[in-house]
């Protein structure tokens, strides 16, 4: 059984890494739930907005599981494990719903990619980000050079990346990297994800998808998810979808 679960309770899901013990370190069957998941959060129209959190205090998630890829060959551990959980990461970064990490202790190398991944994120004030990669002899892999460049500025990239530096809670606060400091992540998280339920979701998810199209998050995708909501809803979707079925040549109105 996977240490990373769904929990839908009504219209705010939770997405829960459970393996305290090993600091919620990502294994590849973490990895394969989250896709599943995101999956299943994609498909479910009762869920309105995501949280993503984690058992314990001590780490949101130290990163992945060091067994799960220090034994992989060279090609194996870039064409699998890297590309595959980049991709996973994405699949988080692009659900149509909005998304809150709640990160309840330090999050390091993977576990800071997959809060980053989120729209949005709370942190406990002991908790610290890093990118220790280096300190084992290898790189970021699942978008801490990428998409994490699009949230924080180059020379503090470098700082963790590069000088194995740790960013503390306040100072990513300063940053905007976070949009809180709190006791209990998991309860600000909650409140935030639980704020949009008044909104239109139609409405949020294409402000997602604009900001998303703006930032170079997946922008080619994101504009034709926008030109085709737009074009689905036309008389001319409809009448195109109808002359087809009829055999016969369309009439477009134009609009």
């Amino acid at each position: 059984m996977s240490a990373l679960h769904l929990l839908v309770d009504g219209p705010v899901a939770e997405l829960r890494l459970d393996n305290p013990s090993k600091l919620n370190a990502l294994t590849v069957p973490m990895l394969e739930a989250l896709d599943a998941h995101c999956a299943a959060l994609e498909r479910d129209a009762t869920v309105r907005a995501v949280i993503l959190t984690a058992e314990g205090d001590r780490a949101f998630c130290a990163g992945a599981d060091i067994t799960a890829w220090s034994e992989l060959p060279p090609a194996e551990f870039a064409r699998h494990w890297v590309r595959d959980g980049h991709r996973i990461f994405d699949r988080l970064a692009r659900l149509s719903k909005p998304t809150v990490a709640a990160i309840s202790g330090h999050a390091f190398g993977g576990g800071l990619e997959l809060a980053s991944a989120c729209d949005l994120r709370v942190i406990a004030p002991t908790a610290t980000l890093s990118l220790p990669e280096a300190g084992v002899g290898i790189v970021p892999g699942w978008s801490g050079t990428q998409r994490l460049a699009r949230l924080l500025p180059e020379p503090v990239i470098k700082e963790m990346a590069v000088f194995g530096r740790r960013i503390s809670a306040e100072r990513a606060l300063a940053l905007g990297y976070v949009a809180e400091i709190a006791d209990d992540p998991r309860a600000a998280a909650r409140a935030i994800a639980e704020a949009t339920l008044g909104a239109s979701p139609r409405a949020a998810e294409v402000a997602k998808y604009m900001i998303h199209a703006a930032a170079g998050e997946d922008r080619a995708a994101m504009v034709e998810a926008l030109g085709s909501g737009m074009i689905a809803a036309s008389a001319d979707k409809a009448e195109g979808v109808a002359a087809f079925r009829a055999k016969r040549k369309p009439q477009f109105p134009g609009n």
